[in-house]
């Protein structure tokens, strides 16, 4: 029997936009996003395609997300601290000449060039570089403000609210109507293929529990995908596979090899030095050099 993988991922962020302010400490949770997932997985896109290897993948846009990354002075915001770190690196590769942390000072110095380098390419449009890797990448989205369904099963005008205005605001962006939908927190109650069907949603996923325990119990589990009784196919997560990219026991996160997240130069290194690229108020936080 010929089997199929699927590789979906799911990209949402909560809104953060302050204007008022210069920096804002939670809107680096978005500088993050793109320095080390959005712009990575974009390259990493391009470089595929210039060796002509084919791929395919699901990626889930949320629409907080498309909004911030639209944004003017989020891009302008990002850009000041994509050049606050190229600056930094530049001084860590000073501080650890002739140490074994020489060669990482330079590795992030290359890296920061080469995510300024794309983001100059593109003139800061990260939905337009998205919206040209279609023939690889299948686009879906998720609810308006990421709401937790089952939370709104008695206001079935809200959820279709959801529903709805997450797919026009992801088709404002994208010029186009998403086949699925990422449920958020992967949270299904019974009925919800019902509104799901009435607004255009061809497909969505759900946590392992959500097909294991269905009834009737599918044959294969998560292994396959199922047909509600309105149409709607499913597709359950894999447990093993999805351990290994979230556990710090079992997967990735917690493996020697990879770095430590926690153990960042806004924390480590000595106050006056690193205080230009931490938050104004003097708060410790991390920049982005492990």
């Amino acid at each position: 029997m010929k089997g199929y993988l699927a590789f979906v991922l799911h990209a949402h962020l909560p809104y953060v936009h302050h204007p008022e302010y210069e920096t804002f400490l939670e809107e680096r949770w978005l500088f993050e996003g793109i320095l080390e997932t959005y712009i990575p997985l974009l390259r990493m896109a391009e470089s595929l395609k210039k060796d002509k290897i084919p791929f395919r993948l699901t990626l889930s846009l949320s629409p907080p997300l498309l909004n911030m990354l639209a944004d003017i002075h989020l891009k302008e915001k990002f850009q000041n601290h994509l050049l606050g770190l190229i600056e930094l690196s530049q001084k860590e590769i000073i501080r650890t000449k002739g140490t074994p942390f020489e060669a990482l000072a330079k590795l992030y110095h290359n890296q920061f060039l080469q995510t300024l380098d794309f983001w100059t390419v593109w003139e800061g449009n990260l939905i337009e570089a998205f919206k040209q890797q279609q023939d690889s990448f299948e686009f879906i989205t998720t609810c308006a403000t990421h709401g937790f369904l089952p939370a709104y099963r008695e206001y079935p005008q809200a959820i279709g609210s959801q529903i709805r205005i997450g797919m026009e605001y992801f088709y404002s962006q994208m010029g186009f109507y998403p086949k699925g939908m990422w449920l958020p927190e992967c949270a299904y109650f019974p009925g919800l293929d019902k509104i799901l069907y009435q607004e255009g949603v061809g497909y969505f996923f759900v946590e392992r529990h959500g097909l294991q325990y269905a009834c009737p119990m599918p044959e294969n589990g998560v292994y396959s995908p199922i047909y509600t009784p309105e149409g709607v196919a499913v597709f359950g997560r894999d447990p093993l596979s999805s351990e290994k990219v979230w556990s710090g026991e079992v997967g990735y996160p917690g493996h020697p090899y990879y770095r430590e997240f926690y153990r960042d130069v806004g924390y480590d290194l000595d106050f006056e030095y690193v205080k230009p690229y931490i938050n104004p108020d003097g708060m410790r936080c991390n920049t982005g050099i492990k």
